[in-house]
C-alpha cells in the first residue's frame, strides 16, 4: 500500500465531502490516506512547495500550480450566492477604502484574488488567517476585512457592516459561478492513481449525502463554530452539484477567473491543461 498526502482545511464544507475517505468508508485502491487539515493559505503554501500529493487549494494558488499540480473534477467549492464579503467596521464603500489597509485571509486565496480583480487600489493587505480577521478589525489594525468561511454567517451579530459581497459582484460581471476552492493531485501521481482519487473523493461526498449525521462529531471536532445551524448553513452554502463534478459550467467559471489574473498580471501564463484525465 502507498501512502497519499491528502491536505483540506478543517472548515465543515472540507471535513463533510473528505469524512468518508479519511474514515475507511471509501479508498483509493491500493493506498492509504495521511491527512493534514490546515487552514486554506498554509494549503496553498504547502502546495507551492510540492508537500501534496492531494490537496485542497485557492483558485487564486491554482494559478501559480499549474504546471505541477492537475485540477480535479470532484471535491471543490464553487457556486452561487457563496462569495467572500468585504466588511468594514462602519459604513463605507469599496471607493473609500482604495488606499486603505485590508485583511484578507491569505494572498494567495481567491477572496484576495476577487479583491484585486475588482479594482486597483487594494493593494495594502494584511495576511491574516480567516478566523482572524474580524479581530483585527475590532483591534483597528485593519480598516476593512475579507471574509470567507463561517465568518459569512457572524459578522452581522459582531457588529460589522457588509461593504461588498465579491461573489455577487462576480457574478454579475462574469455571469458565472465563483469558484472559490479546487482539489488538486501532483501530476507526477499519473493518470491511473489521479482517477482513482478524483473517483474516491466523488464517493466520498456521496457517502456523506447518504449519512448525513455520522460525519457530525468530526465536523464539530473541528469547526470554528459549533452550532448546528452554522454548521448546516455552511455545509448548504459551500457543498453542492459542482462538489460532486465541475462541469461544463464550473470549468468555464475556473477557466475565466484564471484568464482574468492573467490578463491583470496577478499569475503567471501557463500552457498545461488543468486536468490530467
Amino acid at each position: 500500500m502507498k501512502s497519499l498526502s491528502l491536505g483540506y482545511s478543517p472548515c465543515p464544507n472540507d471535513t463533510y465531502i473528505f469524512y468518508a475517505l479519511t474514515h475507511n468508508k471509501v479508498a483509493i485502491p491500493g493506498h492509504t490516506i495521511e491527512q493534514r487539515l490546515e487552514d486554506v493559505e498554509t494549503l496553498n503554501q504547502l502546495a507551492l512547495n510540492e508537500l501534496l500529493d492531494l490537496t485542497k487549494i485557492s483558485y487564486h494558488a491554482l494559478g501559480h500550480l499549474r504546471d505541477r499540480y492537475a485540477l480535479l473534477h470532484s471535491g471543490g467549492a464553487l457556486g452561487r450566492g457563496c462569495g467572500p464579503l468585504v466588511i468594514a467596521p462602519g459604513l463605507t464603500d469599496m471607493q473609500s477604502l482604495r488606499g486603505k489597509r485590508i485583511a484578507v485571509p491569505g494572498k494567495l486565496t481567491t477572496a484576495n484574488l476577487l479583491l484585486q480583480l475588482h479594482g486597483s487600489g487594494y493593494e495594502d493587505l494584511l495576511i491574516l488567517p480567516f478566523d482572524q480577521i474580524m479581530s483585527a478589525l475590532q483591534s483597528g489594525a485593519a480598516d476593512a476585512g475579507v471574509i470567507i468561511h463561517e465568518s459569512r454567517f457572524t459578522y452581522q451579530q459582531a457588529g460589522f457592516h457588509e461593504v461588498l459581497d465579491l461573489g455577487a459582484w462576480w457574478e454579475a460581471d462574469s455571469g458565472l459561478p465563483i469558484p472559490l476552492g479546487g482539489i488538486l493531485a501532483r501530476r507526477d501521481l499519473g493518470e491511473t492513481t489521479i482517477r482513482m482519487a478524483d473517483d474516491a473523493i466523488r464517493s466520498s461526498l456521496e457517502y456523506a449525502r447518504l449519512h448525513p449525521q455520522e460525519p457530525r462529531s468530526y465536523i464539530k471536532e473541528h469547526a470554528q463554530e459549533l452550532e448546528n445551524e452554522v454548521i448546516d448553513a455552511h455545509i448548504n452554502l459551500y457543498v453542492n452539484d459542482f462538489s460532486l463534478n465541475l462541469g461544463d459550467e464550473g470549468v468555464m467559471a475556473v477557466e475565466t477567473l484564471l484568464g482574468r489574473a492573467e490578463s491583470r498580471g496577478l499569475i503567471p501564463k501557463s500552457n498545461k491543461p488543468l486536468f490530467l484525465i
